[in-house]
């Protein structure tokens, strides 16, 4: 996510650059061919041009709101893991204090932290739909880093497991939902032993379905894009749109100059404006679009890396450690 005041305007130029060519490119070839040819038959009314704008801006509107509905919620997830991560951490140290069994707190405390860790590797890998592949997105991730695009899962996961635990863990598709079974084997082993009460046993398990209830809401959000259907048309109409506009605004600018000192120069004003005005329908399309996959490892992302290393050292500080692990910071303001 970005974590600085705002994205500048230049920012936004440079991101929508290649835009900006392809929209100058359509708003000059009717141009030169109406005044230069003479043909004058390309101007078309402005009210079709006008009534297509705003069903344009009407679907638009609806795919950014449903792009920030997801990424909100995608935030909200990750919010309720922090939560029930720090409730999880504090039941366990707590209820095996007593036991003095300190080493088996430590045990399920890292094997919560490869769960964290499996999970935004999962998180992280590309689906068909994403952005990431998008120039203008391969670009800006040059500004920052996306540590499960470099690091290895099963060096990170070796941190944390046993080399029994780790080697049958990575037999596994899903390595994070096994990851949180193994922790419930634990802590029903805890309650045959004798070391937990029935109640703390209930907790825990409670837990751990929040975990997986949390998992899953995540992974609905990865796995099912942004309805096809509306995303393709609302793309088709905004190209539409985008390449009438130059053609609606000819007419009326050619007339702009009549019976003045820009007679026969106020028609290269179509430039400019076309430009201007389909600029702004595109870099709305594209923002709504960078907003709707929040966990691809777009700037605008949920900064799940970040969350996970906040839970962390707040886990391992329970334990009394004191090598604790950096908190992640902004890359050019890139917090990811």
């Amino acid at each position: 996510m970005h974590a600085g005041r705002k994205y500048t305007f230049f920012e936004f130029i440079l991101w929508t650059r290649r835009d900006l060519y392809r929209l100058t490119i359509l708003a000059v070839i009717p141009t030169i061919l109406y005044h230069f040819c003479g043909f004058t038959f390309l101007s078309i009314s402005w009210v079709p041009v006008a009534l297509l704008g705003t069903a344009v801006s009407f679907i638009i509107g609806f795919k950014n709101n449903a792009s920030y509905s997801r990424l909100w919620e995608a935030r909200q997830i990750y919010g309720g893991i922090i939560n029930i991560s720090r409730a999880f951490g504090v039941m366990i140290r707590d209820f095996l204090e007593s036991k003095d069994k300190s080493i088996e707190v430590k045990v399920i405390f890292y094997r919560h932290f490869a769960w964290l860790t499996a999970l935004r590797f999962q998180l992280r890998e590309p689906r068909a739909w994403e952005n990431m592949d998008d120039p203008r997105n391969v670009e800006y991730s040059r500004n920052y880093h996306i540590a499960e695009k470099i690091d290895k899962l099963e060096e990170v996961l070796a941190k944390y497991l046993s080399a029994d635990e780790l080697s049958y863990v990575l037999t596994k598709k899903n390595k994070a939902t096994q990851l949180m079974a193994l922790q419930s084997s634990h802590i029903n082993r805890l309650f045959a032993s004798g070391n937990i009460s029935d109640l703390q046993l209930q907790s825990l398990q409670n837990a751990i379905t929040v975990f997986y209830d949390n998992q899953g809401k995540a992974e609905r959000i990865k796995n099912f894009p942004y309805p096809r259907h509306f995303s393709s048309i609302a793309t088709i109409m905004l190209n539409l749109f985008v390449f009438l506009v130059p053609y609606g605004l000819l007419n009326d600018f050619n007339k702009l100059g009549n019976g003045t000192l820009i007679e026969g120069y106020s028609i290269w004003l179509n430039i400019p404006f076309a430009i201007l005005l389909t600029w702004v329908f595109n870099s709305l399309d594209v923002v709504g679009e960078s907003s709707s996959n929040p966990f691809e490892g777009n700037a605008n992302d949920v900064p799940i890396t970040n969350i996970s290393r906040t839970i962390e050292i707040d886990m391992r500080d329970m334990l009394d450690e004191t090598d604790l692990p950096p908190a992640i910071t902004p890359e050019h303001n890139i917090l990811m």
